[in-house]
């Protein structure tokens, strides 16, 4: 060979071999450092476009911080979008967290968890702060709304009873379960009674469970239970003995339905009532005054220890119904 012919043949080999090294860096290094020297980028999210830069994505430590540093491997079309197999529907958060530092979530926890998911995905820990945050206080607003069970079965009902470990208020309240007329005040005083049962609804809510029944056989009554057992009740309904029929009547005896609400407090957290806890329930004994022409108590004690189960009813006599001052009203027990 002719050394014409070997210089020729050494410069087409050179030229190969420049033609031939650029098109490897360029496959490899676009996945690597192609980001590297730009000042912006386009990614594609699960088919949505996001146009963005380097300085945005590389604010916070992060997936895609890593992308741009060339730390992770992605794939680059020929058109130059990154591409990100994840859905691109919070992807805009993403950015504008990364661009701003905070921004505003949505109220719907399931948006809010789909959103802390994304988060957790790109390792935007500011970001799943944030979430965590407000999932954090949707849960305190979530508790402490004042939930009141209606009973729909008796076998409910024992079962509430049985399985809640807070003390439980139940008012009984049946307005039609009633075959007499009702007195002039009865009406005012069954609107009393629910009225007083949403107030400690909201003063005690998350220290006892209020429940309502009416499916029950009282017009108006209140239960009070502790560790799976009753442990008082207040009937507010009598009947009266008119001069040439019977009415029914309700009563409203506020401070003796609040005294027990504030009674049962000792059950509270599954405590035991204990020696002391006995002697505040049980300072009321059979012979004790309640008041005349107030209320009675009813009970009995069981045998084995069991304490006693207070039964407060309004006192029942014969009246002439409030319908005329000149004529006499004789009271009997």
């Amino acid at each position: 060979m002719s050394a014409e012919a070997s210089v020729g043949s050494h410069a087409a080999n050179s030229a190969q071999s420049a033609v031939s090294q650029p098109v490897f860096q360029s496959t490899v290094e676009d996945r690597h450092q192609g980001l590297l020297g730009s000042k912006y980028v386009k990614l594609n999210v699960g088919s949505s476009l996001h146009y963005t830069t380097v300085q945005t994505l590389t604010k916070e430590e992060s997936l895609l911080q890593s992308i741009c540093n060339g730390g992770t491997e992605v794939n680059i079309d020929s058109d130059g979008w990154v591409i990100l197999d994840r859905s691109g529907r919070h992807f805009g958060i993403i950015l504008n967290f990364l661009r701003d530092g905070s921004v505003p979530l949505p109220d719907d926890h399931r948006e809010l968890d789909e959103i802390l998911k994304e988060a957790q995905y790109y390792r935007v820990q500011g970001l799943i702060q944030h979430c965590l945050t407000a999932m954090q206080k949707q849960k305190d607003i979530f508790e402490s709304v004042c939930r009141i069970p209606m009973i729909t079965s008796a076998k409910e009902e024992q079962r509430m009873i049985a399985t809640c470990r807070k003390p439980v208020v139940k008012l009984q309240n049946n307005r039609g379960n009633n075959k007499y007329s009702y007195t002039s005040n009865s009406d005012d005083h069954l609107l009393k009674n629910i009225e007083l049962f949403d107030k400690l609804v909201l003063r005690f809510n998350g220290r006892v469970l209020f429940v309502k029944d009416v499916l029950g056989d009282e017009i108006c009554c209140w239960s009070f239970y502790g560790e799976g057992r009753k442990i008082a009740e207040v009937c507010c309904t009598s009947i009266v003995y008119a001069t040439e029929k019977k009415q029914t009547k309700v009563e409203f005896p506020e401070a003796r339905i609040f005294e027990e609400t504030l009674n049962i407090l000792i059950y509270e957290n599954g405590r035991r009532s204990g020696p002391g806890g006995l002697h505040l329930l049980d300072s009321r004994g059979p012979g004790s005054s309640c008041g005349a022409g107030q209320s009675e108590e009813e009970g009995a004690v069981g045998g084995g220890g069991d304490r006693r189960v207070r039964r407060i009813h309004v006192r029942r006599h014969i009246m002439h119904d409030e319908r005329g001052h000149g004529q006499q009203t004789v009271y009997k027990d």
